[in-house]
């Protein structure tokens, strides 16, 4: 098997994709590191798209791709969906305007539809992001318990802001003992604040998450997770039915974020996959059809905190007197419930239900295919996944957490992404796999094809 060093590799890429690689240059005239966002960033240089279509995307050099970023699984759909489409027309052609700035139908509708989809949502409010909706959540544990201290597992991704930015990606040797992680900042700018008041636990320890709760059960407000540690680490059933479990007896607020695991994992999401009903769930992603949404819902009680005063107020039998306005939790947004991006949302769910199970086994079909076509090359790698998402990682090693995966060869992976990227595969280099309704059993043959040829270079 013939083998190509990183630089090799380098240098095939900006062969296939010169202007890209100029457009990157150019951009960083403009905009720091050339890119609007962090995450859109790789080495050793991001490739420029110019439009897409179904399962496909196509840079400014010409290239086509299979896409299975998908705009980080938003994309359920695939690009461009056309009921996607009609639906956005019509809701501007109906309502003669995409934003109201005032409540408005579609907010009740898809309310509707998301409660029948997961009934732990017995009140939601929309926000405009997976991260705001990860805030509001967190807020509203404050408001509940009146405790101020947040717990989030080491390696969970809720959103750039400075409480969540504790422990997402911790160098090993830095990290503390596995059973009782250290909480460390990820990102200059960062309150150190928020390291004394965000507690870090151990995903998929059981004992050791409990010993640490109930260690600061008089300070968490809530626990917040991924069901599936950066969408792909699945929990297992014991450590989710122990957890479910531990935060009730101790008052503590259970916060399921399925901005990545709604809808992809099922439906119902993650939680209709466990059993389990948690306290908050924040959704986002996917649930817009790809455009900028999230929700936030949860149990009654604690959703009314932000109820505006006229129906939060609640008789307090201690003081004889009503709550007053100063007692409601803030949350506003003219953006909140868009009405184009509700449309859209609906849409997507309308699609869902009838093809959501065969994106998932051809998604399963792929993952078996890849770990035949990999063992038959004689390298250890296991997909690891649920639903429509997977995750290649080259370890024979049982993979159950952040510290599990941090024993992959993540070198190798970093090569053999870049070569599907010569090959016509698209993922973000380190990324996971999503599929979508656009990738038919055509896409799911191309793309074993096009892993053939990336192996014999790898």
């Amino acid at each position: 098997m013939k083998t190509s060093s990183l630089d090799d590799v380098h240098e095939q890429l900006k062969a296939k994709t010169s202007k890209s690689y100029q457009f990157s240059l150019d951009a960083q005239s403009y905009m720091p590191g050339g890119v609007t966002a962090n995450i859109k960033y790789f080495d050793p240089y991001p490739i420029v798209m110019q439009r897409g279509s179904g399962a496909y995307l196509f840079d400014i050099d010409g290239n086509e791709y299979i896409d299975y970023l998908l705009s980080y699984g938003s994309l359920m759909l695939g690009h461009g969906h056309p009921k996607v489409q009609k639906a956005l027309a019509d809701q501007m052609q109906v309502n003669g305007t995409h934003l109201f700035g005032t409540p408005h139908q579609l907010e009740l509708e898809m309310a509707k539809k998301l409660q029948a989809l997961y009934p732990s949502m017995e009140k939601l409010r929309y926000t405009n992001s997976g991260t705001e909706a990860t805030l509001l959540s967190i807020r509203l544990a404050y408001a509940y318990t009146g405790k101020y201290k947040i717990a989030k597992f080491e390696g969970h991704y809720h959103g750039g802001y400075d409480q969540m930015l504790i422990s997402v990606n911790p160098k090993v040797d830095q990290a503390g003992p596995a059973s009782e992680p250290n909480a460390l900042i990820e990102s200059k700018g960062v309150d150190p604040y928020h390291q004394t008041h965000t507690i870090v636990l151990p995903f998929n320890n059981l004992e050791a998450t409990a010993e640490i709760l109930t260690k600061h059960k008089d300070e968490v407000a809530a626990v917040i997770l991924e069901p599936a540690q950066s969408g792909f680490i699945p929990a297992t059933q014991e450590f989710m039915t122990g957890l479910r479990k531990i935060t009730e007896d101790l008052g503590i607020v259970l916060i399921f974020d399925e901005v990545k695991t709604g809808f992809r994992l099922g439906l119902g999401g993650a939680q209709s996959i466990y059993h389990i009903s948690p306290d908050v769930t924040t959704l986002g992603k996917v649930v817009g059809g790809g455009f900028p949404v999230g929700m936030v819902g949860g149990k009654e009680e604690i959703m009314m905190c932000c109820a505006p005063s006229a129906f939060s107020d609640v008789f307090d039998h201690s003081t004889g007197k009503n709550s007053s306005a100063k007692d409601v939790l803030f949350h506003s947004g003219t953006y909140n419930g868009h009405p184009s991006i509700l449309a859209a949302g609906m849409a997507t769910i309308d699609v869902l239900q009838n093809e959501i199970s065969t994106v998932i086994a051809r998604t399963h079909r792929l993952k078996q295919e890849l770990t035949s076509l990999f063992d038959r090359k004689g390298l250890a790698m296991q997909t690891i996944g649920l639903g429509s998402i997977f995750n290649i990682v080259f370890t024979d090693k049982e993979v159950w957490n952040y510290r599990d995966l941090q024993q992959a060869n993540f070198s190798l992976r970093k090569r053999l992404d870049l070569l599907l990227l010569i090959n016509g595969l698209y993922t973000k280099p380190m990324n996971r796999f999503s599929l979508s309704t656009a990738h038919t059993d055509l896409e799911i043959n191309r793309t074993l094809e096009i892993f053939e040829k990336a192996l014999k270079d790898l």
